[in-house]
């Protein structure tokens, strides 16, 4: 499968790096990923696109470049071992896997964990796994976590979620009404509690409690 003409990756990379993604790891995962593989369908063609896409379960795929600041507002190191809630198309994992030693990400459609699954091992990112899980309450067996981020919006970053993180860990979310905009926020979890810093207006879809109904 072929991926994006050299011209196509330049302009992908030039429309991040004028919206801020300026973090030199980050822009190389995003220029090693291939968006392309992430988007199906009618949609396939604009994959390149600074714009969020819809995905199969109702849900998107973000923008890249808005996956970008939050790839970079995580600040993920080599040795990091990082928790992703939401995996949707599975794209966001795909570029911390290239950043992180280890990601984990949940998700509660079934049909998302099984077509994310398959697209890691055919990119061989060894070092992903994609589970079935409600994600609100993080993955307490494999924490605590370096790293979080959350890409769905909460009205607060939810306590379990907070309880998982590392002392001087970092968590990237969206906060706010489901029906208005957002706001990207990051948590650092220090020796004596939690401090926050907005980042920008955002749009995701809420995150919800339970398992999707989709039972695919």
């Amino acid at each position: 499968m072929t991926g994006p003409s050299a011209e196509t990756t330049m302009q992908f990379l030039f429309a991040l790096r004028s919206r801020g993604v300026t973090d030199a790891r980050v822009l190389a995962a995003m220029e090693q990923i291939d968006r392309g593989r992430f988007v199906k369908g009618l949609f396939a063609e604009r994959a390149y696109e600074d714009t969020p896409l819809p995905i199969a379960c109702g849900q998107t795929i973000s923008q890249p470049s808005v996956v970008g600041l939050m790839t970079q507002a995580l600040q993920v190191r080599p040795r990091d071992t990082v928790l992703e809630v939401g995996t949707g198309s599975g794209y966001q994992a795909a570029i911390l896997s290239k950043l992180a030693r280890r990601v984990y990400t949940v998700e509660r459609h079934k049909r998302l964990v099984r077509e994310t699954g398959q697209l890691f091992r055919d990119l061989a990112l060894t070092n992903v796994t994609a589970m079935l899980s409600d994600g609100s309450f993080g993955l307490p067996e494999q924490a605590p976590f370096d790293r979080i981020i959350v890409t769905a919006a909460a009205e607060d970053p939810p306590g379990p979620l907070l309880a998982q993180l590392k002392i001087g860990g970092i968590m990237v979310l969206p906060v706010g009404q489901s029906d208005a905009v957002q706001t990207l926020i990051r948590v650092t979890r220090t020796e004596t509690g939690l401090d926050y810093d907005e980042i920008l207006p955002v749009r995701f879809v809420p995150l919800l409690e339970g398992l999707g109904k989709d039972g695919a």
